[in-house]
């Protein structure tokens, strides 16, 4: 059985992008798993003066990292602040390349974004479609929820137009497992 990890680049405690990654790392058939939440690995603002003061990385960016190294996919949905990843994202990658630069060690990724917007966090996909494969990321699809309040409900999304969509993106990630 493989293993996935599905996150939101956010540390909101009822963060949309948690709930799009959520409910589309559930459509992964045969899979385990894992959600993560990057409010369980909060980490100092990355600095090379604090770096050297700390005599290295933080032990919750290793074990974030370890998190992908160990995994078999990556479901990632990205927040979007004023157009780019959220600060807390931001850090995490920072932290993580440090210690390996190549951060996604290739793994499968569906790269998602979703806003309360009609662009459904565009900007940020954009951004880390250009930025990721230089962390070795191999983002098998990429998709966009705009208007969340609109089209997503009881834990799914409610549109069934997107809603296909979504789930032939999720095949697609699952057939490069």
């Amino acid at each position: 059985m493989k293993k996935i990890i599905a996150f939101a680049g956010s540390n909101s405690k009822n963060s949309i992008n948690k709930q799009l990654a959520t409910y589309a790392s559930g459509l992964v058939i045969d899979a385990e798993v894992d959600i993560l939440d990057l409010n369980d690995f909060k980490l100092p603002l990355f600095g090379v003066d604090l770096e050297k003061q700390l005599g290295g990385q933080p032990e919750n960016a290793h074990k974030f990292l370890n998190r992908i190294k160990e995994s078999d996919g990556i479901v990632l949905s990205l927040a979007e602040h004023n157009g780019a990843y959220a600060t807390v994202f931001k850090n995490l990658l920072d932290w993580m390349s440090r210690i390996e630069s190549k951060t996604f060690f290739g793994k499968p990724m569906l790269l998602m974004a979703t806003s309360t917007g009609g662009r459904g966090g565009k900007s940020v996909l954009s951004i880390a479609q250009n930025r990721f494969p230089y962390h070795n990321a191999n983002i098998v699809d990429v998709f966009s929820l705009p208007l969340f309040n609109d089209n997503f409900s009881s834990g799914k999304i409610s549109n069934e137009e997107l809603n296909e969509e979504l789930k032939s993106k999720v095949k697609a990630f699952q057939e490069a497992l």
